[in-house]
């Protein structure tokens, strides 16, 4: 083939899907139809599996004490003393 019969070949193509988006888009793009109506209230209930729950209280447990690791540092001149 050569290449006027490409490009022309080509030029119906593109021209042909221009035509198939507007079609497309002014399709679309109806607004005609009704609304749906809004929901309505929904109702809920908990969820249940069929098994008894027990709820229990947990065991206090005593208060970790506070570990410090012996550091022994020496402030260089300069810097201010740590508190």
């Amino acid at each position: 083939m050569d290449t006027a019969r490409v490009k022309l070949l080509s030029a119906a193509a593109g021209l042909g899907a221009v035509l198939a988006m507007g079609v497309l888009s002014v399709a679309g793009s109806e607004v005609s139809r009704a609304d749906p109506a809004p929901p309505g209230p929904v109702t809920t209930t908990p969820a249940t599996l069929g098994e008894t729950v027990t709820e229990t209280t947990a065991v206090q447990s005593p208060e970790p004490t506070v570990n410090e690791p012996p550091v022994t540092f020496t402030t260089p001149s300069g810097f201010a003393v740590p508190h």
